[in-house]
């Protein structure tokens, strides 16, 4: 195999002495390199889930409406920006998309640094920046697609349930980290900027909210550089226009649905959480620190996604999304059942109800992954993941004005479980009859 600056001048992992002579390895160190890149697109796309939280405690006045606002800002962003980066892989190769891809990062980085610091930045700015951490969620439709043409198709949804999944403990990093990392001053003498008065419960403390962004500028810039450095593109190529082939195909189309309702789900809920937990419990004597469980939810959701991956390529994808679903449905009935509490006593069975939740979205992600490459040719299925992902990453989105518009009007986030509820069961159904009976036409 011979390579040029960019691009791979030969490509056959389904060739198996090629694979064990040279692909595999090319292969498993994309992986590598790729996946750490996506996890620090995913800690960007959800810092906002964890500023949000602390910035009425530091002086920002903003409303209930407008914090959920600001938390849905990056899933519109991240779902937009996916329908672009699935045209890119082909077009200029992994390569060149990783590396200037993770390098945007800095822009939302630098610019949540200096916004936290002055309660008196204005809300638009703040929206502006909540929309430009999108960049992180963009990223996934190009990384995805570019890993599937690495890998032969028998471990396709392993390697990407292992790209995907660990580049959700973004997530749970972005939020783990957060609530201990601000209250430190990572430099001496003020050089990362002043610290806040936090207040909360009457009681106040010193925090530097800057440092949630500032500690990943480093990260961002040498991950970037090591994909130019020690990345190549494999040299399957397409324009924009051809790449619309996907759209005539009406499994497109069902497998979009199949991850709106886990993916969707996944990152709806995960922006959320905090805020949900806030929302529900944070009036209760003895209520939480939303950030204290909220790295939870992704954090089960992302290690399912990892462990579903190899039993996907077992099992076979279709039978695995089936489980997930059912799962995810009686999940998602059972979490109003502990959202309008007088007491303390049902916030562990609300925080159970949630995390069974993540736990089957990250199954049915990683499941669904599975079955596009059956489906679908490599080009094609490289494709069809990336629409997919750009669909569903519209999650923080719409949960964010659903729960936004539900808390307003009927002062219970029920009615957008009832509504999940309902999506989920019809998507149960289409994924039996299309995929994972007996007898169906294209099982995968």
């Amino acid at each position: 195999m011979s390579t040029s600056t960019t691009w791979l001048k030969q490509w056959t992992p389904e060739d198996e002495l090629f694979w064990s002579k040279t692909g595999k390895a090319v292969a498993n160190r994309t992986l590598v390199i790729t996946t750490a890149n996506l996890t620090l697109a995913f800690i960007v796309w959800f810092v906002v889930s964890a500023l949000v939280v602390r910035l009425p405690q530091i002086g920002f006045q903003l409303t209930t409406g407008q914090l959920f606002w600001l938390a849905a800002m990056p899933g519109l962003a991240g779902g937009t920006l996916r329908l672009v980066h699935m045209f890119l892989t082909p077009m200029f190769g992994t390569r060149t998309v990783v590396t200037f891809s993770t390098l945007s990062l800095l822009i939302p980085a630098v610019g949540w640094y200096y916004a936290v610091q002055n309660p008196e930045t204005p809300y638009w700015v703040l929206m502006v920046l909540a929309f430009l951490a999108g960049l992180g969620g963009g990223n996934f439709s190009s990384f995805m697609p570019s890993t599937s043409l690495f890998f032969p198709k028998r471990l396709q949804g392993t390697a990407l349930a292992i790209q995907a999944g660990i580049g959700n403990f973004g997530v749970s990093v972005v939020q783990f980290v957060t609530p201990w990392i601000i209250g430190v001053a990572l430099v001496g003498g003020g050089l990362l900027g002043s610290s806040q008065t936090l207040t909360k419960g009457g009681a106040t403390s010193q925090v530097y909210l800057q440092n949630a962004t500032a500690i990943y500028i480093p990260f961002i810039i040498v991950f970037g550089a090591l994909g130019w450095l020690m990345l190549r593109s494999v040299p399957i190529k397409a324009n924009f226009r051809e790449q619309f082939d996907i759209f005539g195909s009406r499994h497109t189309w069902s497998m979009t649905s199949l991850y709106i309702m886990t993916f969707g789900a996944f990152s709806g809920l995960s922006a959320t959480f905090p805020l949900l937990i806030k929302s529900c419990y944070g009036g209760l004597e003895g209520a939480p620190d939303p950030l204290t469980y909220a790295f939870y939810g992704p954090l089960v959701g992302s290690i399912a996604r990892v462990l579903a991956g190899p039993l996907s390529d077992k099992l076979g994808g279709a039978r695995v999304t089936q489980w997930a679903g059912l799962g995810m449905l009686l999940s998602a009935i059972a979490v109003p059942m502990f959202t309008t509490p007088s007491d303390m006593s049902s916030f562990p069975w609300f925080v159970a109800a949630m995390l069974a939740l993540f736990f089957f979205a990250g199954v049915g992600n990683a499941s669904t992954f599975k079955q596009m490459p059956m489906i679908f040719p490599p080009r094609q299925a490289g494709g069809v993941i990336g629409f997919t992902a750009a669909i569903a990453a519209y999650g923080p989105l719409f949960f964010g004005m659903m729960f936004a518009l539900a808390i307003g009007r009927f002062g219970t986030p029920n009615a957008v479980f009832y509504w999940l509820a309902v999506y989920i069961a019809a998507n149960v159904v289409m994924n039996w009859r299309m995929y994972a009976r007996r007898g169906a036409a294209t099982p995968c």
